[in-house]
């Protein structure tokens, strides 16, 4: 793997030159990958027919609790008169408290929708603890020539990566989704990281193929992933940050410069707001998420597959009714926490100290990248021990790499 082209410092791996290693390795990580695909979630070609495509309706060990299992509106009504949970035009929604994790309603929870640029929270989260703020990197063709681009980057200009996720999470940029997912080292790792993520936060509903949320054959996410997603994303100062940016000026060039307006109109008009994100596409229709903070409760509303221009609404009618009954009404069901990383096992003592900036790759066993984390000790020996063995057989005759053609398809995307 050569070094990027780009003009800051982005904190990333790299490997060894050596090209009978990188040969071994490449096998190595087939095997891996083989036998842990969900580690890595793979972009899918896997073709979605429909606009919703919901997992097995039985299963017993529903993430968050067994009544999310359910497919229409679900929610537990206190004894007596009291605030109506009003009527939503989405096919799917959540209503939660952010700190003590109780989803106070849901309709739907679990099914799959395509995310439009909701996903760009998950992008987000993803990759602000992987890349360098204040390094800079230079915009491919590829990510200049994403349609929509919204803000405009050209090809081999270098854009701060601090800019990138103003961008990104204000005026929704989807050229600027492209490059900070590149900038991650190539978009398929950048999309690996984003995947490993969502597995990381038990968002198990969600495979993401495109950072932008643009539609893509395999994309899906739930509206309790979308809310995962969230209360990760309020953890994060940096996210918060460009989040709520009102407005900002980003340079094009140096002769041209564009204003960025935050597309999230619940900052600016419903009091308590501190963030969130929209979404749309013909195929998604209107997708939203939300968050809001009053009398020291935070509340995420998520919505999925809604009419057009009807998404900001309906987060205020949920979140209204939500600071009205929350600690009043049995939740009926819970936001779980990231996976913890595994038990240490004994060994030699290890240095405190860490790079300024880790990477998730470093992150330790617990973190997005377990595939990364567990497997490349194991993959450097045994890629080292099979390089050695192949410069000692003096064999004329080729063997085929083991993944070649004809290798079964590793999806981890589940069909309807």
């Amino acid at each position: 793997m050569g070094p990027q082209k780009e003009s800051g410092r982005l904190m990333l791996d790299r490997f060894g030159p050596r090209r009978t290693v990188l040969a071994a390795a490449g096998a190595v990580v087939a095997a891996l990958t083989a036998v842990a695909p969900a580690a890595a979630a793979p972009v899918s070609t896997a073709a979605v027919s429909t606009d919703a495509v919901s997992p097995p309706p039985v299963n017993p060990a529903v993430i968050g609790g067994a009544q999310l299992a359910g497919r229409g509106v679900i929610v537990s009504h206190a004894p007596g008169p009291g605030p109506k949970l009003p009527a939503i035009k989405a096919s799917a929604w959540i209503v939660a408290d952010a700190g003590t994790g109780q989803v106070l309603a849901a309709k739907d929870p679990h099914g799959w929708f395509r995310p439009a640029s909701t996903l760009k929270v998950l992008t987000a989260i993803s990759l602000i603890p992987v890349l360098n703020p204040d390094a800079t990197t230079v915009a491919s063709r590829q990510a200049t020539s994403v349609s929509p681009n919204i803000v405009g980057l050209l090809t081999g200009h270098a854009y701060k990566i601090s800019d990138l996720f103003t961008a990104l999470l204000t005026i929704s940029a989807n050229d600027a989704a492209m490059a900070l997912a590149q900038a991650a080292g190539s978009l398929s790792q950048g999309m690996s990281v984003i995947n490993a993520e969502a597995r990381h936060l038990q968002a198990d509903d969600t495979v993401a193929v495109t950072p932008s949320g643009l539609d893509a054959p395999g994309q899906h996410t739930s509206a309790y992933d979308l809310a995962l997603f969230a209360r990760q994303a309020l953890t994060l100062p940096a996210f918060l940050k460009y989040d709520q940016t009102r407005s900002a000026t980003f340079r094009i060039s140096r002769k041209k410069s564009v204003g960025l307006y935050n597309q999230n109109s619940l900052l600016a008009t419903y009091p308590g707001a501190i963030g969130g994100k929209i979404g749309w596409t013909s195929a998604a229709a209107a997708t939203y998420v939300g968050m809001a903070k009053r009398n020291g409760h935070t509340l995420i509303v998520t919505l999925l597959h809604c009419p057009a221009l009807t998404e900001i609404n309906a987060a205020k009618s949920l979140l209204n009714w939500g600071f009205k009954v929350d600690s009043k009404i049995a939740p009926i069901g819970t936001l779980v926490g990231p996976k913890q990383p595994a038990a240490a096992t004994p060994g030699p003592a290890r240095s405190a100290a860490a790079p300024p900036r880790a990477t998730r790759a470093q992150a330790g066993p617990g973190g997005p990248s377990m595939l990364a984390t567990a497997g490349f000790s194991a993959l450097a020996l045994l890629a080292a021990g099979f390089g050695f063995a192949c410069s000692r057989r003096q064999r004329p005759a080729r063997r085929r790499a083991p993944g070649g053609p004809g290798t079964p398809d590793r999806s981890t995307v589940r069909r309807r």
